[in-house]
């Protein structure tokens, strides 16, 4: 067929917007061009599709190829479209049937020699698949991030021949399993640990119980972020969608995910930080913030 339809996903902050990627071979001078928003590195999976293509074994079509990345008004960015462009071409030049793409996502950047690389943002995707019904098919390293979505078939492969075996049913990928939700491996600090400060204290365990707002104030030195550092010890755990949201943000910044799931996070930002600082900026408005609107009680520590 001259015309091929994969499915994938961007990332838009903690989102996951579905993204299809629409591959057309036409008559024409031999050339590939990519429309729908696409960012540099987008762009440069160009060069990097071909050679892959090649240098695994498969043909790269000499003729006109248009690539549509929908929906045409959402910005593309990265290099995680390189897998199913590559699929893609594949499929509308005849090299994969439609079908076998029919019920699948997948994302992953290549290497000239046809490997698969990680991305960022997995488990944002993951979890949207899962919404979906759809597998995800993806790179190796990214299979225990994407695992803990749950009920999901995660579909790992190292190269490009191995997804293509795949698909044409050669050598089909045992879908990966996570044997066990992760412990965190780092401690938290102990509010045990504190000696003195017992008005401090205090107020920390009746904003732990009550779920408060704190305000720490007080000169440089007096122990403020020592103190709150402590808050998330003695907070419940995180229950599974809130283990989930956290771990999402973290695979966004390209954190490691494993070695704090299910922990509490916390931040110290500098003082002298600015507001822009704080929330991020960037040409994205599309990434609001999630404000909560419960309504709190406010507890106010003052040091001297």
């Amino acid at each position: 067929m001259a015309l091929a339809i994969i499915n994938t996903r961007a990332g838009l902050g903690l989102e996951a917007p579905n993204v299809l990627v629409e591959v057309h071979l036409t008559n024409g001078l031999p050339g590939l061009a990519i429309v729908g928003l696409p960012e540099a590195a987008v762009k440069e999976s160009r060069e990097r599709v071909r050679s892959a293509l090649i240098n695994a074994g498969f043909d790269f079509p000499t003729r006109r190829i248009t690539l549509n990345l929908a929906p045409a008004d959402l910005p593309k960015e990265g290099g995680r479209f390189d897998l199913p462009i590559a699929l893609g071409i594949l499929v509308a030049s005849g090299q994969i049937p439609g079908e076998a793409v029919a019920d699948l996502e997948c994302l992953g950047e290549l290497a000239l020699d046809g490997k698969l690389r990680p991305v960022r943002g997995v488990l944002p995707a993951a979890l949207e698949a899962r919404r979906a019904g759809r597998a995800l098919l993806l790179p190796e390293s990214n299979a225990d991030e994407a695992a803990l979505a749950g009920d999901l078939d995660v579909l790992p492969a190292a190269d490009l021949p191995q997804v293509v075996a795949h698909l044409l049913k050669q050598a089909p990928i045992t879908p990966h399993q996570l044997g066990e939700r992760p412990a965190p491996r780092l401690a938290e600090p102990d509010l045990a640990e504190v000696r003195g400060q017992h008005q401090a204290r205090r107020a920390l365990e009746v904003a732990a119980s009550g779920g408060h707002n704190l305000l720490f104030a007080g000169p440089p030195g007096t122990g403020k972020t020592m103190l709150a550092s402590r808050l998330p010890g003695i907070l419940p755990p995180l229950q599974e969608d809130e283990a989930l949201e956290v771990a999402a943000v973290r695979s966004v910044c390209g954190l490691p995910i494993l070695e704090r799931w299910g922990q509490r996070p916390f931040r110290t930002p500098h003082h002298t930080a600015s507001g822009v600082a704080l929330v991020g900026g960037g040409c994205h408005f599309q990434q609001l913030l999630r404000l909560n609107n419960n309504y709190c009680d406010n507890l106010y520590v003052e040091f001297t």
